[in-house]
């Protein structure tokens, strides 16, 4: 990924909020007949430091448990918001018309090698985690014991572990920090006049690159 170093983020814990925030990601991996990406929701834990593991599962159905190449590490991309930019927002529009659009965003690359987990124990509690993770805002949060055991027993029958031990973490938080500030200042009021969820969280990330 290209990253310009001022649209560089480096922080780890940082990287694993915006992990925890979007957790769906596309998983590319080499396999026999060449690039295969899947889309899966991942837990991440910080340990071991420094850059932590990328927890998740897969169908059995699924070739890619048994197809790919142990020579080339995997590839996680965690896609953040993001915000078309339009340069009627800039005050450099009104001095000079040099402007296009662009658009912000936040994203993360993590890197490394795929290990398959078929313990089911570890399924179950994997399962467990991602499911209380997202059923906690609901009023009358689903768990997985609400389903029959034997159902239960079934279905983590049908799906098959995938752990990342991270070697490499890229994050790139692409947020205007190339333009002038009363032009950052112009986007961001832009953005909170759209008032939508994607706008109003790019806003925030703008200010907040701009606080550090």
């Amino acid at each position: 990924m290209y990253i310009p170093k001022h649209f560089e983020e480096t922080r780890i814990e940082v990287l694993h909020e915006l992990i925890r925030m979007h957790p769906l990601a596309a998983l590319v991996a080499i396999t026999p007949s060449g690039l295969d990406a899947n889309h899966l929701p991942f837990e991440v834990d910080p340990n071991p430091a420094p850059f932590g593991t990328l927890r998740g599962h897969i169908a059995r159905a699924n070739p890619l448990w048994y197809n790919f190449s142990e020579e080339v590490e995997a590839l996680a991309i965690f896609q953040g918001p993001g915000a078309y930019i339009s340069p009627a927002w800039y005050s450099t529009k009104q001095e000079t018309a040099r402007v296009v659009p662009t658009w912000n965003y936040a994203v993360v690359h993590a890197y490394g090698a795929l290990r398959v987990i078929e313990d089911r124990g570890w399924l179950r509690g994997l399962v467990e985690r991602l499911t209380d993770r997202h059923e906690a805002r609901r009023n009358d949060p689903w768990r997985v014991t609400d389903a029959p055991s034997d159902f239960i027993e079934g279905m983590l029958g049908a799906i098959v572990g995938i752990e990342i031990p991270v070697t490499r973490l890229i994050g790139k938080w692409k947020v205007s920090q190339n333009r002038p500030a009363r032009d950052r200042d112009g986007v961001v009021e832009g953005l909170l006049h759209e008032k939508v969820d994607t706008t109003l969280t790019i806003a925030d990330l703008m200010r907040q690159s701009a606080s550090e």
